[in-house]
């Protein structure tokens, strides 16, 4: 026994576990924060977008409260370049917007501003028209500063647009105190203002009519969409953007914070688990393992049995120093035993092997069998699935003119279908002999092995006895397999014969004979159903399709390659997949009278 050799690089499970625990850690505050990140950003954007439709409701109310707003904002989009304002006034000190008050009441005073309706704007002269126009843009735009400011929202204003939404009018926009408005880069837009709309905010624009409302989140900026009116054809829109980067960034440094301080956390724990591992499982699965090679190297239970009574733990690992002491007493019985029954086995197969060459040697083996004789050519094998079989074929001279040929299949398989092989060829052969036909010899040999057949089992069995001199063959079959017959110039064929019950199975049968005419060139091939039933891996049975195809790769062969090329179609078939039964075929070529010499 070779001594047991460390491992080079060995790690010690406490540390795999550690490294483990590490890894599993690290991982998982990772998933965390990605995934609280992305929780967090959802939760950001449902708030905003209650926070939204808030803001939206209060612009949309601002811009209903005057009755005439449809026509208030019918006028800003199609005069939006006569109009004169001015965004940033100051109603402390005095601005134009109450100069343009003051003028309007003094040519309407009957006119309520605040509570006109659209005929009675329609109504007015267009002087007073664009006087009021003003005076209302002028009121709503601080309005909806107001909102802006109070809301904290980034971005506020309403457009016009129309299907397929692909530009935008902007009508009005708010802005923070000192904000510059224009066409440039973050410059508020005043009125009048028109740009192009990206494939996004159409789709978001459409859904926003369709809806009433449509959010969508781009980036860490969130864009609102509020239905408001549709005057002359235009859809009017309350737009609001938010910038959510402040928060986030808040939200992501937070949770860098709360799950490093809970990895740290994490990790101490796993440092104490690990300790505790080491004294709890480690130390004791070591002593275990230690006399477990222990005892590999000296096979020595006494010491391992004390060894180990010393790892007296109330769990697995003390069930497990239990077991072991147990298993190496068991062992060193189990020793004794296994020697026997090596011997016991050593015995078996040698007595099979003498059994497998018994049964070789009463089966015709030489080949040719009868080199002087040239009026046929006859080979055959038996391969057994075990070391011994129950198939079996038989050729011989029952006379000088008369050959006999025999093949079967025991039902059983090993030892005893070889007896019952044995009894059943010496019946079969010695009733040919004797000058009876095939039938007769079916019959007689039926009842013989009917007599005190306590194990129930039968044969299966063909035979034929071929008159040279004329290729006369006269056969009559048990429950055999077809045989395959093959004309002169001809192609291989299975011959359905009258097949009568399995020999064995009840006594008193009858069996029908038949002949066939053999021409010389004619050849015949018998088999058992190990040749047919051979099975692939995938279970498909090689069947008699693929064995008539076989014996048609070379019709014209001799017995000997016949068989040969069977058997390699047979193996490619099967591969490596295990042989269940015997496998055993007989070739006859018929030369004819004329071939003697």
């Amino acid at each position: 026994m070779k001594p047991h050799k460390k491992k080079n690089g060995k790690i010690s499970i406490i540390v795999q576990v550690a490294m483990m625990l590490a890894a599993c850690i690290i991982l998982t505050g990772i998933l965390t924060y990605f995934t609280q990140i992305e929780n967090s950003a959802e939760l950001v954007t449902n708030l905003t977008e209650e926070k939204a439709a808030m803001t939206a409701k209060e612009v949309s109310m601002a811009v209903k409260e005057y009755p005439a707003y449809p026509w208030l904002l019918n006028y800003w989009t199609e005069h939006a370049g006569e109009m004169n304002i001015d965004y940033d006034e100051d109603y402390v000190r005095g601005s134009w917007t109450q100069k343009k008050v003051r003028l309007l009441m003094a040519h309407q005073p009957e006119l309520d501003l605040q509570y006109a309706s659209a005929a009675e704007i329609e109504s007015l002269p267009p002087r007073d028209q664009k006087l009021y126009a003003e005076i209302i843009y002028s009121w709503l735009i601080t309005r909806a500063d107001q909102i802006k400011e109070v809301d904290e929202v980034d971005y506020l204003f309403c457009v016009a647009t129309k299907p397929p939404y692909k530009e935008q009018f902007f009508v009005f926009s708010a802005a923070d105190p000192g904000a510059v408005r224009g066409t440039e880069y973050e410059q508020v837009y005043p009125i009048g203002v028109t740009s192009e709309v990206i494939e996004s905010q159409q789709e978001g624009m459409e859904d926003a009519v369709k809806h009433s409302a449509h959010i969508a989140a781009a980036g860490k900026y969130v864009d609102y969409y509020s239905y408001l009116e549709s005057i002359n054809g235009r859809d009017y829109l309350i737009g609001l953007t938010y910038d959510q980067t402040p928060i986030l960034d808040r939200i992501i440094d937070n949770s860098k914070n709360g799950i490093i301080i809970s990895m740290v956390y994490q990790l101490l724990l796993s440092f104490f688990i690990a300790v505790g591992i080491l004294f709890m499982v480690i130390r004791p699965l070591k002593t275990v393992q230690e006399n477990i090679r222990r005892y590999k190297d000296t096979k020595d239970s006494t010491s391992i049995v004390q060894s180990l009574s010393e790892v007296d733990l109330r769990n697995e690992i003390g069930d497990l120093a239990r077991d072991v002491t147990d298993l190496a007493e068991e062992i060193d019985s189990y020793v004794d035993e296994i020697s026997t029954i090596t011997a016991e086995r050593e015995r078996i197969s040698a007595e099979l092997s003498l059994a497998t060459e018994i049964q070789v040697s009463t089966l015709p083996h030489i080949f040719p069998p009868f080199p002087e004789r040239d009026e046929f050519d006859i080979y055959a094998v038996m391969d057994p699935a075990r070391e011994v079989g129950g198939d079996f074929y038989d050729f011989f001279f029952i006379d000088d003119d008369h050959l006999g040929l025999v093949m079967a299949d025991v039902s059983g398989k090993g030892i005893p279908g070889a007896l019952f092989m044995m009894i059943s060829k010496i019946i079969l052969k010695n009733c040919v002999l004797l000058g009876m036909s095939p039938a007769r010899t079916l019959s007689m040999t039926n009842n013989v092995l009917c007599d005190n057949n306590r194990a129930e089992m039968f044969v299966t069995v063909w035979v034929g006895i071929l008159e040279i001199s004329t290729g006369r063959l006269t056969a009559a079959n048990a429950g055999h397999e077809y045989p395959a017959v093959k004309r002169p110039d001809g192609t291989y064929e299975l011959l359905k014969d009258r097949h009568g019950l399995v020999i064995a199975a009840m006594e008193d049968l009858e069996y029908e004979e038949y002949e066939l005419q053999l021409e010389p060139g004619s050849a015949l091939f018998l088999y058992t159903d190990g040749v047919p039933e051979a099975t692939s891996p995938e279970k498909e049975l090689f069947g008699t399709d693929r064995m008539i195809d076989a014996l048609n790769t070379d019709p014209e062969a001799e017995p000997e390659q016949i068989l040969r090329n069977v058997r390699i179609k047979i193996d490619e078939f099967v591969r490596d997949a295990e042989q269940f039964d015997d496998l055993t075929m007989m070739s006859v070529i018929y030369k004819g009278e004329g071939s003697r010499k």
